[in-house]
């Protein structure tokens, strides 16, 4: 599938880094032939150590990510965009045209406090935004696809 033809989807997160850098990473590690996939922040900090991490254990490499804004993406068009925490759900821009807005709750796992405490978050967080992709993804599949 070439570029043209990818769907194009942008994942928020208030800080852009933990749980949106997670989930860009995951899209793309499932599905990446079939979509482009961005992530974004109301504002820019770091990537997380710990999401850089937990993500590693899969083989996904997410070290090269860096944190942006939201605002760097206003006027492109999106498929879908999806906010992956309540503050980002409530603060999320209008960004114009027309695409699918999702809301995913995730706790922030840089809250938890404690190292094995913290990474083990990161890890449950990794792993409920694997279910919730593949989920989108079949279900993206079955209502944009018609069989010929």
């Amino acid at each position: 599938m070439n570029q043209a033809q990818k769907k194009r989807v942008l994942i928020l997160c208030t800080a852009n880094s933990a749980r949106s850098q997670m989930a860009e990473g995951v899209l793309r590690w499932l599905a990446g032939d079939r979509y482009e996939v961005f992530s974004a922040g109301s504002k820019a900090t770091f990537v997380h150590p710990f999401a850089i991490r937990a993500m590693a254990e899969l083989g996904v490499d997410i070290s090269n990510h860096h944190s942006k804004t939201y605002e760097q993406f206003i006027g492109q068009p999106f498929d879908a965009v999806i906010t992956v925490c309540d503050a980002a759900n409530e603060s999320c821009p209008f960004l114009p045209g027309q695409y699918r807005r999702i809301h995913w709750s995730f706790p922030d796992p840089a809250a938890v406090e404690g190292e094995e405490a913290k990474l083990q978050a990161f890890r449950q967080v990794r792993d409920e935004l694997i279910e919730k992709f593949k989920l989108f993804i079949q279900t993206d599949h079955e209502v944009h696809h018609v069989e010929a």
